[in-house]
């Protein structure tokens, strides 16, 4: 079989442009004793990279976190090399996390569980920025919380390793079947 990126099999891409072309948000992220710009760019930081580090902050949700840094994104994180560094919580850990995916812009983007730890507006707010950055991306989402497939083009549900269910949210729900299931028990949560 082929993999074709922009009609071409991915084998004719250069391997380091193909990757650049990817982003990702794993679930199980890691964050470095560095920087918060080190973490959003994951490589090291020059002067002309400061203004796409702001914006990716901005659009993930961390720059109120951001703002209450007296270094801004020079802060360092954890305390591992530094007592004046910074411990995260599990929700802003992962909107720094995100701010990579939107650092990156990237065209295809993969988010694995991309709000398993953001309280719902958060989650609002994560889902929204999303929709903006996607616009020309392609973004494959896997998430268990339905709020965040909502707005899918295409959701796809998937059983024992095999796609059971296709479409987008309301014709899944009109199916009637195991993902009109899981919508109904968690929105009765919030109804």
């Amino acid at each position: 079989g082929e993999i074709l990126l922009n009609g071409l099999d991915i084998r004719n891409y250069d391997v380091k442009e193909y990757r650049r072309y990817i982003g990702v948000v794993f679930q199980d992220f890691k964050l470095f004793a560095a920087t918060v710009a080190e973490n959003v760019v994951m490589d090291r930081v020059t002067v002309d990279m400061k203004e796409g580090i702001q914006d990716a902050v901005e659009k993930s949700g961390f720059a109120e976190k951001l703002a209450s840094f007296p270094l801004g994104t020079e802060q360092e994180l954890t305390k591992e090399f530094s007592e004046k560094g910074t411990d995260l919580s599990g929700g802003e850990a992962q909107k720094l996390a995100v701010a990579r995916a939107f650092y990156k812009d990237a065209g295809l983007v993969f988010l694995d569980e991309p709000s398993a730890a953001l309280d719902p507006i958060a989650e609002y707010q994560l889902n929204r920025a999303m929709k903006d950055v996607a616009k020309e991306k392609t973004v494959l989402s896997i998430s268990h919380r339905l709020s965040t497939t909502r707005d899918a083009d295409v959701i796809y549900v998937m059983e024992n390793g095999h796609v059971i269910e296709q479409g987008s949210h309301g014709e899944l729900l009109k199916l009637g079947g195991v993902y009109a299931a899981m919508w109904e028990a968690q929105a009765s949560r919030y109804a």
